[in-house]
């Protein structure tokens, strides 16, 4: 169900733009007006969300580890699963950023047999690369498209965006030529929304907030492809908008363009404004997460938590134990000075 109505609210979204825009005539206010409230909504959350990350207090050293710690020379050290120093977080946070390392340690469980069956239940731990591919080839089409659409904003456009485009459609196939991400993005971002709705167990846990941006980012591709490749659109006129938002001197949007551009346009403007309230913002979360970030050197270096308010006495456990010892003994729970000790001081 929350696969069903994440869909819903997609054709929802679809339908403002298509009734606003096409039906309405309300051009300025889709070209115009919910652009820079999308990115006002972006860049405030965003901020907003970065600072009360930032504020948060951090008092230990908390990292992921999955390997060994720095201990003796003799002992082989993990240094990107348990990070000792500063330059083995940053090469560790940019195996992650860059590559997924995580992810692509990833292993599925598989459990076969169970009491019922009469036969004990065993558990085996398979490799789950395809998930690690697919998500790369999802995340690395979608940046690709977003530099790409910087030809849009700039005049005459530089050459390494040409380079990129020329790279990009490198295989000639087509007029207009076709994007190889155009495919790889639709091929990642369905494949991450069928794993959800076809895996039983991912499936439970899926909510709306899960769905909704896999959905919206397919839309927008689809308008997108469509824009490109099928509707007649007046590019022309889309740049004349985007360079006019971009120099903040917009200008009124040309009837001519087309309503699907501003169906693209309102989803895009959509997912800028969900981005900073949403899970897509672990794009910036990863950078801040004190599990990644942070290195694993609590033996080696004492931690004071900066924290810490001088006016109140810390409890330690020989407190703890004098103001407990008789119940401790009579619960015949271990302590470490005797009770007959303890008298002989009073």
């Amino acid at each position: 169900m929350n696969a069903l109505y994440s869909l819903f609210l997609v054709f929802a979204l679809a339908l403002i733009a298509l009734l606003g825009a096409g039906a309405m005539g309300m051009h300025t206010l889709f070209g115009v007006i919910i652009p820079y409230l999308a990115i006002a909504l972006f860049f405030g959350g965003a901020i907003a969300k970065v600072i009360g990350w930032a504020k948060t207090p951090v008092p230990f050293r908390i990292p992921t580890t999955a390997g060994q710690q720095l201990s003796h020379d003799w002992i082989k050290h993990d240094k990107y699963d348990n990070p000792a120093t500063g330059w083995q977080v940053f090469v560790r946070m940019v195996l992650e950023v860059l590559f997924f390392r995580s992810l692509f340690r990833n292993l599925a469980v598989q459990r076969f047999g169970s009491a019922s069956d009469g036969v004990d239940a065993k558990v085996r731990y398979a490799s789950a690369k395809w998930l690690w591919a697919f998500a790369l080839l999802f995340h690395y089409s979608f940046l690709i498209v977003f530099v790409r659409h910087f030809r849009l904003f700039t005049d005459p456009v530089p050459g390494f965006l040409l380079g990129l485009e020329w790279a990009d459609g490198f295989l000639q196939l087509g007029a207009p030529t076709l994007y190889i991400t155009d495919l790889t993005l639709v091929a990642g971002v369905t494949l991450l929304l069928l794993r959800r709705v076809l895996i039983p167990q991912l499936r439970y846990i899926s909510l709306l907030a899960d769905y909704f941006p896999l959905f919206l980012i397919l839309s927008i591709a689809g308008s997108g492809i469509l824009m490109r490749y099928f509707a007649k659109t007046d590019i022309i006129g889309v740049k004349e908008i985007t360079m006019g938002l971009f120099s903040f001197s917009p200008v009124v949007p040309s009837p001519e363009i087309g309503v699907i551009f501003y169906i693209h346009l309102f989803l895009v403007c959509v997912l800028i404004s969900y981005f900073p309230f949403s899970k897509l913002m672990h794009m910036g979360g990863v950078f801040l997460s004190p599990t990644r970030n942070l290195a694993n050197n609590n033996r080696a270096k004492r931690h004071v938590n900066p924290w810490n308010d001088p006016s109140i006495k810390a409890h330690s456990y020989a407190d703890y134990e004098d103001d407990y010892r008789q119940k401790m003994v009579d619960a015949g729970l271990p302590v470490e000075k005797p009770l007959e000790e303890t008298e002989k001081e009073a």
